[in-house]
């Protein structure tokens, strides 16, 4: 029986670092769903990255989000759920 060979996966030259944000917006229709995340900083803030993705692979990343928030609070404690933002965000072009 033959093992499956690993897979290499490539990082793009445009993807120099992590992205900070502190907003994300999700939106989706029967094909897919759609992630936008922001960088908030008030009076203005910007849109760091854009994500759409099949729902079958939005669960399982659902599912691996869910497993390593429990692994974190066993470690570190319960974590408080940030407060909603108490205005209305708009998007720019």
């Amino acid at each position: 029986m033959t093992q499956p060979q690993p897979q290499e996966i490539k990082i793009a030259d445009n993807i120099p670092g992590a992205e900070y944000t502190n907003l994300a917006q999700i939106n989706h229709n029967r094909e897919e769903f759609m992630m936008m995340f922001a960088n908030i900083l008030p009076p203005s803030g910007k849109v760091v990255a854009k994500i759409i993705t099949s729902p079958g692979h939005f669960k399982r990343m659902i599912m691996a989000m869910q497993e390593n928030l429990k692994k974190y609070e066993e470690k570190f404690g319960i974590i408080k759920e940030a407060p909603e933002l108490d205005k209305e965000i708009g998007f720019k072009s």
